[in-house]
């Protein structure tokens, strides 16, 4: 057992996502249970607000409040999309010190896992005791190490549901529907778009994923298959499809280059990879009732679609996280195992090196021979992450009267 006494500092980073609070409730609760803690810190604003000592004391916060806030999506603490270097952690370093921290955990994907690392570096190299450790979340579901990530299954339920309602609206008026979803370099949350299918010709019938090279001639083709087939076509598509040579694909069809903060494509924050996928289809097709929606930050923090086992996997790690670092006296990052068939679940903690930075894809087989939609091996994997409860469409079954006039 760690025989460090000091303070607990806890933050979130990056995206948001429904049931990331659960994570830091998580924390603040489980850490309440050792006496070596004398203070529970929440860090306002991530790292930033490490920097500029923004911290509230969570120990004072009433467990009724804490158990509110578990229940609501979006970060409790706010986040940041600041990107520590070495110098950035440096300034956290000393902050720590000076207020005795010395068990940090920080609620993330991989940039934070990175920022774990850099810290626990510098504490070893300084001889400072200090835990410090890594808590998975993202919808993108695209950590290493990781059967799946707290965030992704309740995302993935929205976006699931979201389509079975665009199915609806699509069959009644029929026509082309483009839904873009988030996803840099991991399909999953895209893909999570099947499990919305009841019917045979529920859609979507076709699914975009970053994994696989996006042509657009093959495109045109797929949907003129399609909605020769059914009379309309409903499509699920990653923001971060891209073409054979890795051109993110609104950059081509935009015709120029925009960059985020980090340096990186600019692809959240903006509906032009759906219109501009639009109009290739009226353009190329002639099909004249196309249209889209980006479903951006909707599937991060939407209030009542949240899935019961993403939740209590949320807080679980968080608990983990604090066990690991009290009960073993080590660092490292919580992960999720799934080790039968069935499902269950496993919490481990890694070597941070083994997530910190990278990126985890779709496997081959969760993906389609054609590279435009999923298997059932994906369904079997995604749909328990989902949770209980899923609502569910019917359609009218009367039979057709014959016709008089029209025969």
């Amino acid at each position: 057992m760690s025989r460090l006494v000091g303070k607990v500092l806890v933050a979130q980073g990056g995206g948001p996502t429904p049931v990331i609070n659960q994570s830091v409730v998580g924390v603040a609760l489980e850490a309440r249970k050792f006496s070596q803690v004398t203070s529970i810190y929440g860090a306002v604003h991530g790292v930033r607000g490490i920097i500029d000592e923004n911290f509230v004391d969570l120990t004072r916060e009433t467990t009724h409040n804490l158990e509110q806030v578990a229940g609501t999506p979006s970060s409790g603490l706010l986040s940041t999309r600041d990107k520590p270097d070495e110098e950035y952690c440096a300034r956290m370093f000393k902050v720590m010190q000076a207020h005795d921290i010395r068990y940090f955990f920080y609620v993330g994907g991989n940039d934070s896992s990175d920022t774990v690392r850099i810290v626990n570096e510098q504490a070893k190299a300084a001889n400072y005791d200090l835990r410090a450790i890594h808590i998975p979340k993202t919808i993108d579901n695209d950590l290493e190490e990781n059967d799946h990530c707290p965030g992704f299954g309740s995302a993935a339920r929205f976006v699931s549901q979201a389509f079975q309602g665009v199915n609806l609206d699509n069959r009644a008026l029929r026509g082309v529907y483009i839904g873009i979803v988030m996803g840099r370099h991991a399909g999953f949350l895209t893909a999570a778009s099947a499990l919305a299918r009841k019917y045979v010709d529920d859609g979507p019938h076709l699914i975009y994923l970053p994994e696989r090279a996006f042509d657009t001639d093959k495109f045109l083709a797929d949907v003129d298959r399609v909605y020769k087939e059914h009379g309309l076509v409903t499509i699920a598509a990653s923001e971060g499809i891209s073409d054979a040579n890795g051109t993110a694909m609104i950059t081509k069809l935009l015709g120029k280059e925009e960059r985020d903060s980090h340096g990186n494509i600019q692809l959240s924050g903006t509906g032009a990879l759906g219109d501009l996928l639009a109009n290739t289809i009226r353009d190329g097709l002639g099909i004249k009732r196309v249209r889209s929606d980006t479903f951006g930050y909707l599937q991060r923090s939407f209030m009542g679609v949240v899935s019961d086992r993403d939740a209590r996997e949320a807080r679980e790690v968080g608990e983990k996280a604090v066990q690991f670092a009290m009960w073993d006296d080590v660092d490292g990052s919580v992960a999720i195992k799934r080790p039968v068939l069935d499902y269950s679940v496993d919490y481990e903690l890694v070597d941070i090196k083994k997530v910190a930075g990278k990126t985890k894809h779709m496997p081959d087989e969760f993906i389609n021979a054609e590279g435009n939609g999923v298997t059932q091996a994906f369904h079997a994997y995604c749909r328990p992450l989902l949770g209980g409860g899923l609502p569910e469409s019917h359609r009218l079954r009367a039979p057709a009267v014959a016709k008089i006039l029209n025969k």
